[in-house]
C-alpha cells in the first residue's frame, strides 16, 4: 500500500467550475486524510518520509521500499540500528546531511532510544525531541543547530540518559529541564554561546559534563564544583570552584535592628561547624588511602560507580581520569541488539557486559590499538581489549569476522571468548594468562623469583609459535598476512610456558591507516621497497622473534616508523657472525645450553634465514616449521654436526666464506 504521504501527491487540483469533479475530489481528499491517519504507518514509511525532509538524503540511498529497515537484528538500511524487526535506533553520522529536523515524523518509531545525528549540518532551532519520549540518547554534536532551548524541551524524558549538542550555535539559557532528568549521565555542551548561570544539576547519576567555551557567568553550582576546571574554560565570567577566581559576592542588604549580632553569631557557628566536618573527612580519607594501599600493595584500579550498575577503573591523573570516564560512558549506549557481549565458544562461562565493568580491574598496559584490562569475574579472571582503530569496519563484516576467529582452535592460539561491537570502539575478552607475555619475560630484570629462559624452554616457545602459525596459514589461506602483528608482546605464556599467539588476523578488521602505522607486518623490508606486504611477510615476523628469543635483545626496528636495516635485529646478528662473534650472540644468562649448542645454531640459522631483506628468498612458512620440528633437543654431542652448523651459518651469512668461528666452542653454560 503506497503511504498516504506519497499518495497525497498524485491529487491534482480541482476544476472550480465543475460542480461534479469539486464534490469528488472532496469526496477523495477526506479518504485520503483518513487513509493517512487512520491506517498505522509502517516504520519503512516513516523513514522514507524522514528521507525525503532532508535537504540532501544522498548518502541514505539504499533507503527504499524495495527492501525491509530490518531484518530481525540485521539492519538492511545504513544508519538504522534494528532490534526483532523493531527500529531503536538512528545512527545518521558523518553523512553531510543537512536541512531541518522534524522530529513530529520519527514520532511513529515508538522503541527509538537512540538518535544520532552527529557530524553533520544540520541546521535551525533545537528538535523537538519531547515527541520521543522513550529516547535514551540524543547525539546532536557538530552541526549547525542554533536559537535558544526552551526551558521544558526535555520535560519528562525520565529514560534520557545521554545529551550531546557541543559545537552548534546555540544560546539563551541552560534549560532548566535538564536537571530534572533522573537518569542523566552525560551532558556536552561545550562550544556553543549559552548565556546565564550554570544550574544545579543535583542527580548523582549526572557523571560526565561539559561547559567549555560559552559565554557563562557567575559561581560553578556546589554539585558541579569537584569536577574538572577544563569543563569549564572558555567562559570568561565563571567564578567559584573548582576554578581559581573567587566569587566577589554583592554587598549585604541592611538588617532589621538587633538582628545583625544574631547572624553574625550564627554564622560563626555554622563555619566552626563546617570546618569540623571537612577536617573529620579529610582524616577519613587518609586513613581510608593508606589501609588500602597497605591491603593492596599491586597497581590495582578501582571502579567508580558511573549509575547504579555500571562501571569503569580510575587513574592516578585527575584529567587521564575524566577522560576515560567519558570514554567508557559513551560506549555505554542504549540496550541495542549489540549492549551484550557476544560469546564465540560453548564451553565457557557465560556472563554479560555489565558483570565485567562491576568488577575491579588491573591495567595492564596501553598497546598500539588500545588498553587491556584484566578483570576479574565469577567465570575467572578476563583480559579485556579495547581497541579504538576499527571504527570503520561494518557491523556485519565485523560479526562475521569474529566468529570466523571464534572457530578457531589451536593449543597454540590464545581463543577469543568473547566481543563487545560499537561503531566508536570494540572490547575483545579472552582468558587471562599468569605467566604474562613472553616480552616481559625476556627483557625484565631476572630474579631468583624470575629468573631468564633456559634454552628447552625457549625451544618450546619457538617451537609453539611457529605451530600456530602454521595452523593461521592452514585456516585463513584468504588473508595476505594470517597473522599481522607478531612480536613477542602478542605471544603469552600459559602456566607450563607454552606460547599462546594473541591479536592475530586483525588486519581485516583495523583500519588501514593505523595499520600501516602500527602493525609488524608494515615494518617489514619489503613494505618500503614496494609498499607490499605477503605471506612471506609473517615469516619475516618469525624470524626476528626467533632472533630476539635467543639473543634477548629486544628488536629496535619495532619503534621506528618503518623498516630501517641499521636498526633492525638481523643486521646486528649477521654483522656479529661475519666478525666471527657468533657466540656472543646468545644471550648470556640463558641456562641449559651445555648439551645444545649444534641446536641453537640450527634455530639461528633458522631465523636468518626468515629474516632476509628479498621475501623471494625466504623460506615459506611450512618449510619454516617442518626445520623446527626436526630439532632434536639435547642430542648434540657428535663435535661434527657442530662444526657444520658453524660452517652453514658463516656460509649463509658471508656468503660463501666457511671459516668456523672458534668462539662457538667456548660457549658452554
Amino acid at each position: 500500500m503506497l503511504r498516504g504521504a506519497h499518495i497525497a501527491r498524485l491529487v491534482r487540483t480541482p476544476n472550480p467550475n465543475s460542480l461534479t469533479l469539486l464534490l469528488l475530489f472532496s469526496l477523495v481528499s477526506s479518504s485520503l486524510i483518513v487513509v493517512s491517519f487512520a491506517g498505522k504507518e509502517t516504520e519503512t514509511d516513516i523513514l522514507l518520509t524522514f528521507k525525503d525532509s532532508l535537504a540532501n538524503p544522498y548518502a541514505l540511498s539504499n533507503w527504499n521500499e524495495s527492501i525491509q529497515p530490518c531484518t530481525k537484528n540485521r539492519a538492511n538500511w545504513m544508519g538504522v540500528v534494528c532490534i526483532n524487526n523493531t527500529i531503536w535506533g538512528l545512527q545518521l553520522e558523518n553523512m553531510g546531511l543537512s536541512g531541518m529536523v522534524n522530529m513530529e515524523i520519527l514520532v511513529g518509531l515508538r522503541k527509538i532510544r537512540t538518535l544520532s545525528l552527529m557530524n553533520n549540518n544540520f541546521e535551525g532551532t533545537m528538535p523537538n525531541i519531547r515527541k520521543l519520549s522513550s529516547l535514551r540518547n540524543l547525539y546532536l554534536s557538530n552541526n549547525r543547530f542554533s536559537g535558544e532551548i526552551p526551558d521544558d524541551a526535555f520535560q519528562g524524558m525520565r529514560s534520557l540518559r545521554k545529551v550531546l549538542l557541543a559545537n552548534n550555535g546555540f544560546t539563551g539559557k541552560i534549560p532548566l529541564s535538564l536537571t530534572t532528568l533522573p537518569r542523566l549521565m552525560m551532558l556536552r555542551l561545550e562550544v556553543n554561546q549559552f548565556v546565564g548561570q550554570i544550574p544545579e544539576f543535583k542527580e548523582k547519576s549526572l557523571k560526565v559534563v561539559n561547559f567549555a567555551s560559552n559565554q557563562l557567568e557567575g559561581p560553578i553550582p556546589a554539585s558541579l564544583s569537584k569536577q574538572g576546571p577544563n569543563i569549564f574554560s572558555g567562559n570568561k565570567n565563571l567564578c567559584g570552584p573548582p576554578l581559581k577566581v573567587v566569587c566577589t559576592t554583592p554587598p549585604p542588604s541592611p538588617s532589621p535592628a538587633g538582628t545583625e549580632g544574631k547572624q553574625k553569631s550564627a554564622l560563626t557557628i555554622a563555619l566552626i561547624v563546617v570546618s569540623i566536618l571537612l577536617l573529620l573527612v579529610v582524616i577519613a580519607a587518609i586513613v581510608l588511602i593508606l589501609s588500602r594501599r597497605k591491603q593492596n600493595p599491586k597497581t590495582i584500579v578501582e571502579m567508580e560507580s558511573l549509575d547504579d550498575s555500571n562501571k569503569l577503573p580510575t587513574y592516578d591523573n585527575e584529567s587521564e581520569k575524566k577522560a576515560a570516564a567519558a570514554e567508557v560512558t559513551a560506549m555505554m549506549s542504549s540496550k541495542r541488539s549489540d549492549q551484550k557481549l557476544i560469546f564465540l565458544k560453548d564451553d565457557i562461562e557465560v556472563f554479560d557486559l555489565q558483570d565485567m565493568l562491576r568488577a575491579s580491574a588491573e591495567v595492564l598496559g596501553s598497546g598500539n590499538f588500545g588498553a587491556s584490562y584484566k578483570a576479574d569475574i565469577s567465570a575467572g579472571a578476563v583480559v579485556v581489549k579495547r581497541y579504538k582503530q576499527m571504527n570503520n569496519v561494518g557491523r556485519e563484516d565485523f560479526h562475521e569476522h569474529m566468529r570466523r576467529l571464534g572457530r578457531l582452535n589451536h593449543p597454540n592460539l590464545l581463543p577469543l571468548m568473547a566481543y563487545y561491537y560499537r561503531k566508536e570502539e570494540k572490547l575483545l575478552v579472552a582468558k587471562f594468562m599468569e605467566n604474562g607475555s613472553l616480552a616481559s619475560h625476556l627483557h625484565a630484570n631476572h630474579t631468583l623469583e624470575q629468573p631468564s629462559l633456559d634454552w628447552p624452554t625457549r625451544l618450546k616457545i619457538i617451537k609453539g609459535v611457529s605451530r600456530g602459525l602454521n595452523y593461521l596459514y592452514t585456516e585463513l589461506p584468504s588473508l595476505v598476512v594470517p597473522h599481522g602483528h607478531l612480536k613477542s608482546s602478542n605471544v603469552l605464556l600459559d602456566e607450563n610456558f607454552e606460547p599462546l599467539l594473541c591479536d592475530y588476523a586483525l588486519r581485516p578488521v583495523i583500519n588501514q591507516e593505523r595499520a600501516h602505522m602500527l602493525m609488524t607486518a608494515y615494518k617489514s623490508p619489503e613494505y618500503v621497497t614496494s609498499g607490499r606486504i605477503s605471506k612471506k611477510t609473517d615469516v619475516w615476523s618469525l624470524g626476528i622473534l626467533i632472533l630476539e628469543v635467543i639473543t634477548g635483545k629486544f628488536p629496535e626496528n619495532y619503534l621506528t616508523p618503518n623498516y630501517d636495516s641499521s636498526t633492525s635485529l638481523a643486521t646486528w646478528v649477521n654483522e656479529m657472525v661475519k666478525e666471527k662473534k657468533s657466540g656472543e650472540v646468545f644471550e648470556k644468562e640463558m641456562a641449559g645450553t651445555k648439551n645444545s649448542k649444534g641446536e641453537m645454531f640450527e634455530v639461528l640459522k633458522i631465523g636468518l634465514s626468515c629474516c632476509e631483506e628479498d621475501p623471494e628468498t625466504r623460506p615459506e612458512m611450512k618449510e619454516v616449521v617442518q626445520k623446527i620440528e626436526e630439532l632434536r633437543e639435547g642430542d648434540e654431542d657428535n663435535i661434527e654436526d657442530f662444526s657444520s652448523t658453524l660452517g652453514e651459518i658463516n656460509a649463509y651469512v658471508t656468503r660463501g666464506n666457511t671459516d668456523q668461528d672458534e668462539s662457538f666452542y667456548s660457549y658452554d653454560r
